[in-house]
């Protein structure tokens, strides 16, 4: 019996068949390795564990690893939340920009995040992740400097929508980078090494705007001198990716051939893969049927939401409890250190509890608290305690880190593993884009209806995440049901069960499709 293209089985007669768990978990699957099925790390591992390393080595190598490749991913990410939430510090800063205006600006970013994610993660799939992440990293920092260049508002709808389409294969690439490097308990650490960028950037951008605030020269507009600044450091950022971020294990020239055996070799008992350059039409239908990629789906878009409204109107709303501008560019920078905190929180309990969906309900439960607070307190003219609400309403954010983190632990099969990304990051921008308009001009200063959208979809989100732990726990169970059926039906050893683990490591397959794949709750 032969593995052959798309989960088919060929058999004597030549029937075909779907692949199911219990045959994948048999002893008579073949060579698949020498197909376009198979991952690209057979290259260099093959399909049996040939080389041995030391937990010694391991944890030497890993130590390179994260010299390299978690500051990178920073550094992508800090660029590109800057660089979308650059209008948010631009809106007090002379921006010409107004009204309903403002927020279609704020709206074109996310609908070129929305249209160009599938076309982008396919077009990934295709080449080498790593340089086509630099390539946009590159072009986008050129988009953002030419935004001072101009007063109009079709301008800046056009240069806005383009910048969504590079930025929008960022988290994809970085979220498969990560799965193929790290084991699944400490995925989430190295997710929130990126993503805590989000919290700083609003600390480091607060600071820089203010500075920034005190120019009184005509030369040039304030708003136009961060667009010039940020767009130089995006390209310089950009050069950096394209130089030393690596595609993954097998093309990592950053590492010698031993050590990017011992980096596939380090991964290969987590079932997730490294790349395969073929889609495959049987992992999509598989990524589009689960369930749990639509409850995904809908959690993105329920921290989305409220995302899209508070990375382009926060300032607003600090501003009107009595602030100067200057003193708003300073205020909202605790935010982002609270954010910060709750981010690096969250990916250390997820990794040292192997959970994913429980740091997501503490990520909630403060920024439920803060939005009651802003709803409840609005006329009290309290500004310090409305100015404590604004900071815990920011932990939200570390919910979309761990979701992340979900994707690469709980996801096998590359072409899957890019389709429920794509998913994910779809649901992300049609949030965003809602998000931006749940703070209606007409509802100016208090936002009172967009206050009561985030307290209201995060507290249905608080559901949705015990639902999806309890799915896959429920599949964890049925998975080793079914393989202690098939080691009694076999007759095989802990040795036995063992090599087809390992065997079964780099076949690209799903983790529906392989019974030893193990769901992180």
């Amino acid at each position: 019996m032969a593995i052959h293209k798309r989960g088919s089985v060929d058999t004597e007669s030549d029937a075909k068949e779907p692949i199911d768990e219990k045959t994948v978990a048999t002893a008579e699957v073949a060579s698949i390795y020498d197909s376009e099925d198979g991952d690209e790390a057979l290259e260099l591992v093959g399909r049996e564990r040939t080389q041995q390393f030391s937990e010694e080595y391991f944890k030497k190598l890993r130590r390179k690893l994260d010299f390299i490749i978690p500051p990178i991913c920073a550094a992508v990410y800090f660029t590109q939340f800057l660089d979308k939430t650059a209008l948010n510090y631009a809106s007090i800063m002379g921006f010409p920009i107004t009204g309903q205006h403002y927020n279609l600006v704020s709206l074109a970013f996310y609908a070129g995040f929305l249209v160009w994610e599938f076309p982008t993660v396919y077009i990934s799939q295709k080449l080498r992740v790593a340089k086509y992440l630099g390539c946009n990293v590159v072009v986008w920092g050129a988009l953002l400097m030419l935004q001072a260049s101009t007063t109009s508002f079709r301008a800046f709808f056009a240069l806005r929508f383009l910048l969504g389409m590079c930025e929008c294969c960022v988290a994809p690439i970085l979220i498969l980078i990560i799965s193929m490097f790290y084991k699944k308990d400490e995925q989430g650490v190295r997710v929130s090494y990126f993503y805590v960028m989000n919290g700083l950037t609003q600390v480091f951008g607060g600071f820089v705007a203010y500075g920034i605030s005190f120019y009184s020269g005509k030369a040039i507009a304030p708003y136009k001198i961060v667009y010039l600044l940020l767009g130089g450091l995006a390209i310089i950022v950009g050069i950096v990716v394209l130089l030393w971020l690596p595609d993954s294990p097998v093309h990592a020239r950053v590492l010698t051939k031993e050590e990017r055996i011992a980096a596939l070799e380090r991964v290969r008992e987590d079932q997730g893969g490294t790349a395969n350059k073929h889609w495959k039409k049987d992992q999509i239908i598989e990524a589009v049927t689960d369930v749990r990629t639509w409850l995904i789906v809908i959690s993105t878009m329920m921290t989305s939401i409220p995302n899209g409204g508070l990375s382009n109107f926060s300032n607003m709303i600090i501003k009107n409890f009595g602030y100067t501008s200057r003193q708003t560019l300073i205020l909202s920078t605790p935010g982002g250190a609270v954010a910060s905190a709750m981010t690096l929180f969250c990916g250390w309990y997820s990794d040292k509890y192997m959970s994913r969906m429980v740091p997501i309900v503490f990520a909630l439960v403060p920024t439920i608290v803060g939005s009651a607070m802003l709803i409840g307190l609005n006329d009290s003219g309290q500004k310090g305690v409305l100015l404590f609400a604004v900071y815990l309403i920011g932990t939200f954010g570390s919910a979309l880190a761990t979701i992340y983190a979900y994707n690469a632990s709980n996801t096998s099969g590359h072409t899957k593993k890019n389709t429920i990304n794509a998913m994910t990051l779809v649901s992300f921008g049609a949030g965003n884009i809602i998000g931006t308009e749940i703070f209606q001009p007409k509802d100016a200063p208090n936002y009172i209806p967009g206050k009561i959208s985030i307290l209201v979809l995060l507290t249905v989100q608080l559901f949705i995440c015990y639902l999806l732990r309890g799915i896959n726990m429920y599949m964890n169970k049925k998975k080793l049901a079914r393989l202690a059926e098939e080691k009694a039906r076999r007759g095989w050893s802990d040795e036995d069960v063992q090599k087809e683990r390992e065997r079964h490591a780099f076949m690209d397959l799903t983790d529906k499709q392989n019974i030893f794949f193990v769901y992180a709750a």
